[in-house]
């Protein structure tokens, strides 16, 4: 694939049957720590508003919600927003779920936080990642919170690099990938094929990988400030090494 071919590759990759994948991956747990630690650092309270951007299957949208925060969802999958549409009114949780591109933010929108969880930070090309990261801080009031969930930062990525991955099966969903580092780029490609049955999906993701320092620049040019490094959802401080970086800066 040509370097341009892969700019929106999201576009298309998120049918049901990755979707699916990753819904069983993820076990609740996880999920429930994540939506503590956002509630914890982002001082969230009932009444509280959410822009979760990229919000795939709702699992924190939904677990915000109950917790009475207003929360707006973004996801550029139509499978991934029906089935949060779903979940939501099973339990009447009143979310309000949008399908979306993340390179273009809704302008009625006004957020006490906004977050990008799952990686999909480093889903842009360069300049949409510093047009995708102003538009959220138009979207965030004074005082508010940004929080970026992010795997494919150098330094959690590289220490731990294994270009190598057997095939996993998940949720009833096979999962073949092979993965390239490009070092021109910085990119980490993934050409995944998922099966379930007779059925088959397949797709190339593209990861940008900045370092920390980089990650930083990028929020604080931005406009954001006061930011603050984790290195998981328990709240422990980013280290060289550690399996993800948990970001939070503040709206000055």
């Amino acid at each position: 694939m040509s370097h341009d071919s892969l700019s929106a590759w999201y576009a298309d990759f998120f049918t049901e049957l990755p979707n699916a994948f990753w819904r069983a991956a993820v076990p609740e747990r996880t999920t429930a720590a994540e939506v503590g630690f956002v509630a914890r650092v982002a001082g969230l309270a009932p009444g509280s508003r959410v822009l979760d951007v990229a919000c795939g299957s709702g699992r924190h949208a939904l677990g915000l919600a109950r917790r009475g925060c207003r929360v707006t969802g973004l996801d550029v999958s139509a499978e991934a927003i029906e089935y949060a549409r779903a979940a939501a009114a099973a339990e009447r949780l009143d979310l309000d779920l949008r399908q979306g591109d993340m390179r273009e933010l809704p302008a009625d929108v006004r957020g006490d936080v906004a977050m990008c969880m799952g990686n999909a930070f480093g889903y842009l090309e360069h300049d949409g990642t510093r047009r995708f990261l102003a538009g959220l801080a138009g979207l965030v009031v004074p005082g508010g919170a940004l929080i970026l969930d992010y795997a494919f930062v150098a330094e959690s990525l590289l220490p731990n690099l294994a270009l190598e991955e057997p095939p996993m099966t998940i949720g009833g969903v096979e999962a073949v990938s092979v993965n390239e580092y490009d070092v021109v780029n910085s990119r980490w490609l993934t050409s995944f094929t998922f099966r379930r049955g007779t059925r088959e999906h397949r797709g190339t993701s593209v990861q940008h990988v900045y370092t920390t320092a980089e990650v930083v620049r990028l929020v604080t040019e931005a406009g954001f400030a006061a930011v603050e490094l984790y290195g998981d959802a328990d709240g422990a401080p980013f280290r060289f090494g550690s399996p993800r970086l948990l970001l939070v800066a503040r709206r000055p």
